[in-house]
């Protein structure tokens, strides 16, 4: 414990033990799938984000190690805990740059379209949130508060058996369409993208993995937009969808 307290101090990580964990530290490979609840906070307590109220439900984080996912940090203090354990992390500056914001501001799929923190402020100059955006302007040393739920080896394969289910989903989805059942077609492309979004989120932004995963949820959400089009929803259709994106619907059936 004492060399893992050292390591984190070097790295510019004070961590604070909150409940202990059960059996021995992991060596945790890469490839080792995590899962756990977190909370993002200032040192004087204001929260910035948490896994179990965002989006008005408890969801928690899954991490496959090795993908540098996000918060880079987040890697090496996952690697200090042990399946049930709770702990507080205080993170310097350093290691809470301005691209790990992408953490702060994650939201469902089907509010906006994926853009990384870097990207939404060269796009707009802002994060979109007042208190991200002052931290961005002012960086601050941050408080992440780690439940680590489940530990397992099979996070690739488990992808993989998830990745296979999608091209079925979207074959359903268009087959309805071409019924006429909308809603059901509706839902089929819904959980596609819901799907590849979530496997998406366990990948680096811009890594050929996640570009590969962007590709296949680009025809399965301007599915989505083709059935809330024929369904009146316009307005939740400009939200996903770019301009290039909305003209090609007009000239265009469901793949």
């Amino acid at each position: 414990m004492e060399e893992e307290a050292r390591k984190l101090l070097e790295e510019g990580i004070r961590k604070k033990l909150v409940s202990p964990g059960k059996g021995e530290l992991s060596t945790f490979p890469n490839g080792t799938k995590v899962v756990f609840h977190y909370r993002t906070s200032l040192c004087d307590g204001t929260v910035l984000d948490d896994s179990r109220t965002m989006g008005g439900q408890s969801k928690p984080m899954e991490l496959i190690l090795g993908k540098k996912f996000k918060l880079a940090v987040w890697e090496s203090i996952i690697i200090t805990m042990r399946q049930g354990e709770i702990a507080e992390f205080l993170c310097d500056t350093k290691v809470c740059d301005t691209g790990s914001l992408t953490s702060f501001s994650s939201t469902p799929w089907k509010v906006q379209r994926h853009c990384c923190g870097i990207a939404q402020i060269h796009s707009h100059h802002s994060l979109g949130h007042k208190d991200l955006d002052q931290l961005q302007a002012s960086p601050q040393p941050l408080v992440f508060t780690i439940e680590l739920l489940e530990v397992s080896r099979r996070g690739t394969a488990w992808n993989e058996e998830k990745l296979e289910f999608v091209p079925q989903i979207h074959e359903e989805g268009n087959m309805l369409f071409k019924q006429g059942q909308i809603k059901e077609a509706t839902d089929k492309y819904y959980n596609g993208i819901a799907c590849l979004k979530n496997l998406q989120m366990k990948e680096h932004p811009g890594d050929e993995a996640w570009v590969k995963l962007d590709h296949m949820i680009t025809p399965l959400l301007l599915n989505y937009c083709q059935c809330k089009l024929l369904e009146g929803q316009y307005y939740e259709v400009i939200e996903h969808c770019s301009v290039e994106s909305l003209t090609g619907l007009e000239t265009r059936g469901c793949l």
